[in-house]
């Protein structure tokens, strides 16, 4: 039976992986480092390995090899989900902000896969998808050290991708675009919802559900030769650039 490891997956995205990949049947790790929400995993995704970690802590990222090695002895698949926000002007974000984002976003899945590839090379070689961003893929205002992050992550994604590719690995990242999340949800105010719709091809936020589709395609057979690839699931909003409202109306 094939073993995935999700970060960052006591909620959102990463939570719906880790149950859309359970349904498929695979065993799942769920890792993250709120401790509180865990605990409510363990309860909804009893078969799972729950690991309390911080992914930018090379110590707690030792400590999950042994974890899943002891449990299961492979890894077929791992995400790199795990992901800080912080938006604010340029002039705002301190170093010591700047950092916070980086430690997670950029230096987490460089730890987490360098200390997985010998697990990940076994066998006929396993997947590895990174979860960016589409802010990575476009600038944006207030998002100087998310977006740098995440536009990293992706060509982090790509030397991955080209040096493990040798190893069997396959390696690629889903870049999401607006997701109606509980914490975007509380927080975009209805002239942002509206904002973001007139900007959509598709006219609509994403569903965590269907960012954690696109995920699990790519560590599945169907995405066998596929590597080195960034596949936004945003409904079309790269693809409109500036895209001007008044200019469709």
């Amino acid at each position: 039976m094939k073993t995935a490891l999700i970060t960052g997956a006591a909620r959102g995205i990463g939570l719906a992986t880790a149950q859309g990949l359970q349904k498929e049947g695979w065993q799942v790790v769920v890792l993250d480092r709120d401790g509180a929400e865990l605990a409510k995993v363990a309860e909804t995704l009893p078969q799972a390995l729950i690991i309390e970690a911080d992914v930018s802590k090379p110590q707690d990222v030792a400590r999950s090899v042994v974890e899943v090695t002891e449990r299961f002895g492979r890894l077929d698949g791992l995400v790199n989900n795990a992901g800080v926000a912080d938006f604010g002007p340029i002039r705002e974000t301190s170093f010591e902000r700047w950092r916070r984002v980086m430690e997670t976003n950029l230096d987490g899945p460089f730890l987490m896969t360098q200390a997985f590839t010998d697990l990940l090379a076994a066998d006929v070689g396993g997947a590895v998808v990174n979860i960016t961003s589409i802010s990575g893929l476009r600038a944006s205002t207030l998002r100087v050290a998310y977006g740098t992050s995440k536009a990293a992550l992706a060509h982090l994604t790509l030397q991955q991708a080209v040096e493990l590719g040798e190893l069997g690995i396959r390696v690629n990242g889903v870049a999401p675009g607006p997701v109606a999340t509980k914490l975007a949800m509380a927080v975009h105010s209805p002239a942002i919802i509206a904002a973001y719709h007139d900007a959509l091809p598709l006219n609509r936020y994403g569903s965590e559900a269907e960012i954690a589709a696109a995920v699990n395609f790519l560590l599945s057979e169907k995405a066998s030769f596929i590597t080195g690839q960034i596949l936004a699931a945003d409904g079309g909003f790269e693809a409109t650039g500036i895209g001007l409202p008044a200019l469709r109306s």
